[in-house]
């Protein structure tokens, strides 16, 4: 989940769609064929672009995109090692900041530096080799139910620290990370807010203060979190995203003027998600305008109410809904992609132990 995202689970159709700035070459044609060329985009599950930046892409470019989703991102990138050279796809999108350094050292993709990238803070730009290009992100936070903490006139928590007060035992609910993406990233903000020294400790008083451990977002936030909407959950403190407080308003079933959400942004961990040329595609051109487009104004400015994600380019401007109920959090915890994929499964493995050990 790039950012495994919110609207994966109140969205039930997930469709790919771009768009081309550079609108003015011809529609490009198979060697064997006056049909457009057929380039296929592999995608996590939670992708989901307009049908009508699809369509403008296509009219632009000529290039047929088939897209084609692959799993959550972990097993997205696992199927492109496993075919490195001999791709199932031309681009692939979805591999985030924490997974796609094992890409790059895998040969899954072929370098490209888009023109568009003058375009991108430099805060995204993760990859010097370009293998892979940024091309949205987001941050994993805590999400707490406000209406839950007004009742009892009770503040909720301001960052990690206050999870193993006693004034908040039996609260919160959080993801496995070994089979979760906002789950690995929560754990990986504890390691960059405590350090080395400290992050075991403070699962250990987590534990301690009754935290609930389940596998996965959906179970999490929609079964044990009081603050969803439809949910049924009882606890009032869920890792989750930023802009869950946005979707709560989107998908509320009546209008709402407030956010019934909020994410505590001392507790946010960044991810930025990419895309790449996969290495062996029969249609390398094409596939560099894919990326092209992934990088184009209308794709950015579009993604936000589609994925609750932000864009990467300067010049994209973000939904009225974002600026009123999300809040990018100025300082989010990160640690450098390579020392995570270094230390990922060590990390997973001693949390494992030190919870269920």
């Amino acid at each position: 989940m790039t950012p495994r995202t919110f609207a994966a689970a109140v969205c039930a159709t997930l469709l790919l769609a771009s768009c081309s700035g550079d609108g003015g070459e011809g529609a490009p044609r198979s060697a064997t064929s006056s049909e457009p060329v057929a380039v296929t985009l592999l995608t996590h599950d939670s992708f989901d672009v307009s049908k009508q930046v699809v369509g403008a892409f296509e009219r632009d470019s000529g290039i047929d995109l088939r897209i084609v989703p692959a799993g959550d991102a972990g097993q997205l990138v696992n199927r492109a090692i496993l075919t490195a050279g001999n791709p199932e796809g031309d681009v692939l999108f979805g591999v985030d900041s924490n997974l796609f350094p094992k890409a790059v050292d895998a040969d899954v993709f072929e370098p490209y530096e888009s023109p568009e990238l003058g375009r991108v803070d430099e805060r995204f730009q993760l990859d010097p080799t370009h293998a892979v290009t940024p091309v949205d992100h987001g941050d994993v936070c805590l999400n707490v139910d406000l209406g839950w903490f007004a009742e009892r006139d009770l503040a909720p928590p301001a960052g990690l620290d206050d999870l193993v007060d006693p004034g908040y035992q039996g609260l919160t609910v959080v993801e496995n990370p070994a089979t979760s993406t906002p789950g690995l990233a929560f754990v990986l903000a504890t390691i960059a807010r405590f350090g080395d020294d400290g992050w075991q400790g403070f699962w250990q008083e987590l534990r301690a203060n009754d935290v609930l451990v389940v596998d996965g977002w959906e179970q999490a936030y929609y079964g044990e979190f009081s603050g969803a909407g439809g949910g049924e959950g009882d606890r009032p403190i869920v890792v989750s995203y930023a802009t869950s407080p946005v979707a709560e308003v989107v998908f509320a079933e009546e209008p709402l003027d407030e956010a019934p959400t909020a994410a505590v942004t001392e507790s946010c961990y960044r991810q930025v998600e990419f895309a790449g040329v996969l290495a062996g595609t029969e249609h390398p051109a094409e596939a560099r305008r894919v990326i092209d487009f992934l990088l184009s104004r209308r794709f950015q400015e579009d993604v936000p109410l589609r994925m609750f994600v932000f864009p990467v380019v300067d010049d994209a401007e973000v939904p009225p809904e974002f600026e009123r109920w999300s809040e990018e959090p100025e300082a989010p915890l990160a640690l450098p992609p390579e020392r995570v994929a270094t230390e990922r499964d060590a990390w997973v493995q001693a949390w494992t132990d030190l919870m269920f050990g």
